[in-house]
């Protein structure tokens, strides 16, 4: 096969000229084998979904990025979704990719990237109907749980002090696995026109995430959530008798997990905050426009004022550097922890999550924060740098943050750096990871984590709608 370098010496150009108005394209010399698993293993197969690929891919110039597109951007419909027919119905279940459960939080995030594609694609949108329809039950299950499995079998957490059933895989209790739902079923109804899935099962589903919501609030007592875990890793049980840090009612949600899983040290999660608030806005005009009740529609609106109300004078701080930013948790009695974490909802994910506007003064100031020295698990190496977290540990930088990064930048040169470092990252297995060693990106975790893969195709397109030019040249 001809290399590089003597690609270079047959066209006469210099290394720093590649990209740049060269023809013939270096990719059609370098033609990187595909990762996708077979045709005919692939869980689904949507029309839409392969000629996105096949458009995008051509127009991107980086014989690598092209690659770590098309494996990366379908991996969750080849190799996560069971879709069926169920009481006359359609029923999606979702891994999360090496762990056979389906998580509130993963499973939306995982089909997003295909929304904008629902309206061309019957079998697509029926796919993502089922997600909603699977997700409306769930819910109704328990709707402290993360994770469920797929029948009522059990798990292998059945022995956590907590209110466990055979249905749920995990039960720990994060706000955003009620706000991401309702996010991908407000933009299913947006984007397809179709308001049949918000029946009599999801507003039994919606209204019990507003209840949920009001009982976190901890106004007069902790509320039946509790949850204790048998474990030598802190953030993996909760303190006090499973209810948690203190805190004092000032009108904000309490989630004793954060979206990695991990326990949080002040309940009050901000970023999980804004994303209700956002969520409770978006249930609201689903009651009020799809299913004529306004009351609901009412304490729905009341309930996001509310906790944006209490947002404002609960979750800003000052740091001596950069100023006023937003924690990341506080607990009400004016203490709070100034750090993010790579998960999404992060403070670095608002704009992405439509929480907060990229040119909010305190979105920026926040930005320059937790992309600096100053937040504790901002990781600089010789591979990259990016965010992390507890979950996985220091110095193991996830590229679900660099990802993040890029899509709520309005730097070009930004945008290449982080494709730069995804690119060099993947080691060489053509796909994300959940974190990867600073120094060391052979030094991964999770080999199969659809979410990542989904949101680095997610980037592309995102990349190739709003800076196309970035894609015409090699990183």
């Amino acid at each position: 096969m001809l290399n590089r370098r003597d690609f270079i010496k047959l066209n006469g150009v210099t290394a720093a000229g590649m990209g740049i108005g060269l023809k013939p394209n270096w990719f059609d010399f370098q033609q990187l084998e595909s990762k996708r698993i077979s045709p005919n293993l692939r869980r689904f197969t949507s029309t839409a979904v392969e000629n996105t690929i096949t458009r995008i891919k051509a127009e991107i110039r980086d014989p690598q990025i092209a690659w770590l597109f098309e494996n990366c951007y379908p991996n969750t419909l080849d190799t996560t979704v069971k879709f069926k027919d169920k009481d006359n119905k359609p029923d999606t279940f979702v891994i999360t990719g090496d762990i056979d459960a389906m998580w509130l939080r993963d499973s939306s995030a995982q089909v997003w990237p295909y929304l904008p594609l629902i309206k061309g694609d019957a079998e697509l949108r029926k796919l993502i109907l089922g997600v909603l329809n699977r997700q409306s039950k769930c819910i109704q299950i328990d709707p402290y749980a993360n994770a469920f499995n797929e029948k009522a079998t059990g798990s292998e957490w059945d022995k956590d002090n907590t209110d466990m059933k055979p249905e749920l895989h995990e039960r720990k209790w994060e706000v955003d696995s009620l706000c991401y739902p309702v996010r991908l079923a407000y933009n299913y109804w947006k984007i397809s026109g179709d308001s049949g899935f918000f029946d009599a099962e999801w507003q039994n589903a919606g209204k019990l995430i507003l209840h949920t919501f009001k009982t976190q609030q901890r106004k007069k007592n902790h509320g039946p959530y509790h949850f204790q875990r048998r474990t030598e890793v802190a953030s993996d049980t909760v303190p006090n008798g499973g209810y948690g840090n203190p805190v004092r009612p000032v009108g904000l949600i309490c989630s004793m997990f954060r979206p990695s899983d991990d326990a949080t040290i002040f309940p009050f999660l901000v970023p999980s905050n804004y994303f209700a608030v956002l969520s409770l806005k978006q249930l609201a005009e689903m009651f009020e426009t799809i299913a004529h009740d306004h009351v609901t529609a009412k304490e729905c609106r009341a309930l996001a004022t509310e906790v944006y109300t209490a947002l404002q004078k609960y979750a800003i701080g000052h740091h001596a550097v950069y100023g006023n930013i937003l924690a990341y948790e506080v607990d009400g009695f004016g203490n709070q922890l100034f750090m993010d974490d790579a998960n999404v909802p992060s403070l670095l994910a608002m704009p992405y999550l439509g929480a907060m506007k990229v040119s909010d003064p305190l979105y920026q100031s926040t930005r320059k924060f937790v992309l600096s020295a100053a937040n504790p698990y901002f990781f600089r190496g010789k591979a990259a740098e990016g965010i992390g977290g507890p979950h996985v540990g220091m110095g193991y930088i996830w590229p679900m943050s660099i990802i993040i990064r890029a899509i709520t930048s309005t730097s070009e040169a930004e945008i290449i750096t982080c494709l730069k470092w995804l690119k060099n990252t993947n080691a060489d297995t053509g796909f994300m990871h959940e974190s990867f060693n600073k120094d060391n990106p052979a030094d991964f975790t999770r080999k199969w984590f659809a979410w990542a893969n989904t949101l680095f195709g997610e980037l592309i397109i995102k990349i190739h709608q709003n800076h196309p030019q970035i894609l015409k040249q090699v990183i």
